[in-house]
């Protein structure tokens, strides 16, 4: 089983590969005390952005809007969202290998995102955010299972 920490990483390298891409300059913040994961240069301004790993569910790409801090000693602040601290949020989905970036401004402060993805079921029209209207690249992001590379210790050495 993956290791949230690394999905987070592949997450955050799709984004900065699709942003690269566009010509943008991507720098990342030092340490980890900040609410923005990147910081989007354009050569005139600059923009702080929030990566976060969609799921394709229901035929839309969905992702929290919201820090989860359920799992802290102290959880007096159980969800917190991100407005005035980013503006924009950019989102990869495995699935569809989709990079998304969204500007918080366009999101209602709800606990989860959502682009759809494929047509809504009931033929709704109005009030939907399309995936393809925030669609800046596509990319495959995956880890290689090493022991299937490397083979186990026993294989290789003994």
């Amino acid at each position: 089983m993956e290791h949230p920490k690394d999905i987070g990483d592949r997450t955050t390298l799709a984004v900065m590969l699709a942003l690269q891409e566009l010509g943008l300059g991507v720098l990342v913040p030092f340490g980890e005390n900040t609410r923005y994961d990147l910081v989007i240069d354009d050569g005139k301004c600059l923009a702080r952005v929030q990566c976060k790993t969609g799921r394709l569910r229901g035929g839309a790409v969905r992702w929290s809007l919201c820090s989860n801090y359920g799992h802290h000693a102290n959880r007096r602040v159980v969800h917190r969202d991100y407005h005035g601290e980013i503006d924009y949020f950019g989102v990869y989905c495995p699935e569809t290998e989709g990079v998304y970036l969204i500007p918080i401004l366009d999101l209602p402060m709800l606990r989860q995102g959502n682009l759809r993805f494929e047509p809504a079921k009931n033929n709704q029209r109005k009030f939907i955010r399309h995936a393809v209207q925030y669609e800046i690249g596509r990319v495959k992001v995956h880890a290689p299972d090493l022991r299937v590379k490397l083979g186990s210790v026993d294989e290789r050495f003994g």
